[in-house]
């Protein structure tokens, strides 16, 4: 009967209301899944709200730092600020946001009283150190992942955090910043395919070796590869299962292809298991230069009465961008059209900074979702592949 009732309330959530989907049986060009279109009065994810916080950057060593710049922006950030040591970056930074001054050190910015939130993507090693600067200055601190990268800098950053009670958001943007994975959030959290048993996540990645900085290939100083990119997976499992507990059961990772880089790891997986659910994990460097993007990402959520499968960057059978969701149910099979899907997480992290909630995520999701992969990472055990 609750089943029933939650399924009741999917329908009338997600297909009837005005920012909903109503249903249409036109086959899309492939003829295979009806589409699910999106009405005219949808939201407009393009308007910009009024700025209502403050924000500089520290540290711009990964291009993540433009995502999460437009999600503050778009949420109602004001950016005013920018420090980098590396004048190329901070030039090209510049170049695209002239309205940030450029600060001579992380200290102009730190003690800026007029700056709310701090945004940063240095090198991993430095981001926890950035982060808990930011909050004895008093200050909010959103990072790209991963946001931590020892257990050590874990528990330093949990301290902080509970005596400052500053925000510490990690943006793990293959949940966060994906259309087709914010709707399945809403449509799992009302009842679409039942209980959330499982969750499997791929993080594919494409190597690009001529354009990575020497530091990539250092675990030392970026974390090791499910510390990495496998973070993601961690966030969306927990997410997903709504999982406040768990525990990593077991994992692996290797250097399978790259013996020229012996602190370098191109494989991982894991194997998680929470109160709410169950995970499995796997991420690597091994996508292909056929394909036209820069990795596969693929997210399959098993519920008791359906599934979900998220095509996060390519559908590789023709349909066109990214962010592709599909629903398989007891009654059938359809593709919904994620176009127009907002983004919440950039003004919901602004109206936390301003109000002092966890609207865009809890404090203790966002540590344990680096907490297990920190945990995963240091009891993986080494794959070693004989060729």
């Amino acid at each position: 009967m609750k089943t029933e009732n939650n399924r009741r309330k999917f329908i009338k959530i997600s297909l009837t209301t005005a920012a909903g989907l109503a249903v249409s049986n036109i086959s899309d060009s492939h003829g295979a899944f009806p589409i699910l279109k999106k009405p005219v009065e949808a939201f407009n994810i393009n308007s910009k709200a009024k700025a209502s916080i403050r924000f500089s950057v520290i540290g711009l060593n990964h291009g993540h730092i433009y995502s999460q710049v437009e999600a503050v922006i778009r949420g109602g950030g004001e950016l005013v600020g920018v420090y980098a040591k590396e004048t190329d970056l901070a030039a090209a930074f510049t170049k695209r946001y002239p309205q940030a001054k450029l600060a001579r050190s992380e200290k102009e910015i730190l003690e800026d009283n007029s700056i709310q939130l701090i945004v940063s993507a240095s090198i991993p090693i430095d981001r926890a150190p950035v982060g808990i600067q930011a909050m004895k200055h008093g200050k909010d601190f959103m990072v790209d992942k991963p946001g931590i990268i020892t257990l050590e800098q874990l528990a330093e950053a949990r301290k902080v955090q509970k005596e400052t009670k500053k925000i510490y958001s990690i943006m793990y943007s293959e949940r966060l910043e994906n259309r087709a994975t914010v709707k399945a959030g809403e449509l799992v959290k009302a009842g679409a395919i039942g209980q959330v048993v499982q969750t499997i996540g791929m993080g594919p990645h494409r190597m690009n070796i001529k354009t990575r900085p020497e530091w990539f290939f250092d675990k030392a100083k970026y974390g090791g590869i499910i510390c990495d990119i496998g973070a993601h997976q961690f966030d969306q499992f927990l997410f997903f299962t709504g999982s406040t507990q768990a525990e990593v059961v077991s994992s692996q990772v290797g250097n399978v292809h790259y013996p020229q880089y012996p602190k370098f790891e191109d494989f991982g997986d894991a194997m998680v298991r929470g109160n709410g659910g169950a995970g499995y994990v796997r991420v690597d460097w091994f996508t292909p230069d056929g394909l036209a993007t820069w990795g596969d990402g693929r997210l399959t959520i098993l519920g008791t009465d359906g599934y979900f499968e998220i095509r996060k960057n390519i559908d590789i059978d023709g349909r066109k961008g990214g962010s592709h969701l599909f629903l398989v149910d007891h009654k059938e099979t359809k593709y919904i059209d994620c176009s127009d899907q907002p983004l919440p997480y950039g003004e919901q992290l602004v109206n936390d900074v301003v109000n002092r909630t966890e609207s865009a995520m809890s404090q203790e999701h966002c540590f344990l979702a680096t907490e297990l992969a920190l945990k995963a990472q240091q009891k993986a055990e080494k794959l070693v592949i004989k060729k």
